[in-house]
């Protein structure tokens, strides 16, 4: 079957973002209060420089968001409200992923499924189809030889030019967390091209540690723009992240763009292990979300943080490149990226 399907990269233009307002505290036990303003925050800059949809579970949340927001003098106008309970707020991968199909946009279900980890996901199962009637979109089951597909937007990374990332870890690992029984590369592949039109994968290994979804690409490797990456590298021999994501950067030095030739590469710094309740928690800069004027990046009260922001500020010198703090949303295994995906316009 041929395909005019193409996947837009981040850095494209938006007509929107999708973010759904946290309506219970389960994913940030004993944070809730503070989840609350970070989000107010997050939907604070976001609408400085777009539109934004905004999942709430009821009328009541709604009313009482709406009351946030005026508090923080958000434009209330930039936000459209879809009224919808889910079980959790990371639209990143339970959220449709948008396509375009020809000239026309094409909303793809990816059949959430809790990472392949947590059994309560049945209400975020529909936020593809609410979203997708929202925007009067056409929605799209995700099938491959005659099954539903599970895929997370988190594990996806593209420049909208053929070639998409991806890590072995997240998609191949036989027997943890594992979306699809018995896929090997080249049925992966086959998906990104009928669905994406990716012509070209690049595969890095494994994720950073206490990442919740066994090896997202977006806490490891992003495109700035279509021929170069950032990726995050450690820079302590002793910590357990320095050789994973060594071996990730020596990946993509032989790799190859769809043109043939080699990605630009730009090292970013990890911040030093945030640890919660005698967890490791998955902070990283890589997690930073593109919109229209700005560049949204977790920061995590660390000595890198600066670093991070200038690295990024040079690879993005057309927007503001603009820190926001992550120190409590990385309870909940996540932070800006996750929580998010772009409606492309």
């Amino acid at each position: 079957m041929s395909t005019t399907r193409r996947f837009p990269a981040e850095f494209e233009k938006q007509a929107a973002l999708l973010l759904c307002f946290p309506h219970n505290g389960n994913d940030w036990p004993g944070k809730y209060e503070a989840i609350q303003w970070a989000f107010v925050e997050y939907i604070k800059k976001v609408t400085t420089y777009q539109p934004l949809i905004l999942v709430v579970a009821s009328a009541k949340l709604q009313t009482k968001v709406t009351q946030l927001l005026e508090a923080a003098h958000v434009i209330l106008a930039q936000v459209s409200f879809v009224v919808h309970k889910t079980n959790r707020s990371w639209m990143r991968d339970s959220g449709p992923i948008i396509v375009k199909n020809g000239t026309k946009s094409e909303a793809l279900n990816f059949n959430f499924n809790g990472w392949a980890k947590y059994t309560n996901y049945q209400l975020d199962k529909h936020v593809p189809q609410q979203i997708s009637s929202f925007l009067k979109l056409p929605l799209t089951q995700v099938i491959y030889k005659g099954k539903p597909v599970v895929l997370e937007g988190g594990a996806l990374e593209v420049n909208g030019k053929g070639t998409l990332i991806t890590s072995e870890e997240c998609l191949l690992h036989p027997n943890i967390q594992v979306r699809n029984a018995h896929f090997n590369k080249a049925d992966y592949e086959a998906i990104f091209r009928e669905y994406f039109g990716v012509t070209n994968v690049i595969w890095l290994g494994d994720g950073i540690v206490g990442d919740d979804t066994h090896g997202h690409i977006d806490d490891l490797c992003r495109f700035v723009n279509e021929d170069t990456v950032v990726t995050v590298v450690e820079s302590n021999p002793n910590d357990p992240n320095y050789k994973p994501l060594q071996d990730n950067l020596q990946r993509l030095q032989q790799a190859k763009l769809e043109t043939g030739k080699a990605p630009n590469i730009v090292c970013l710094p990890m911040p030093k292990p945030i640890l919660f309740e005698g967890i490791t928690l998955p902070a990283s800069y890589a997690n930073f979300i593109i919109l229209n004027g700005c560049v949204l990046v977790p920061t995590f009260n660390d000595a890198n943080d600066v670093k991070a922001l200038q690295i990024l500020a040079d690879c993005f010198p057309d927007r503001e490149v603009i820190g926001i703090s992550a120190i409590d949303l990385i309870w909940g295994f996540g932070t800006l990226h996750c929580l998010s995906q772009q409606i492309p316009a």
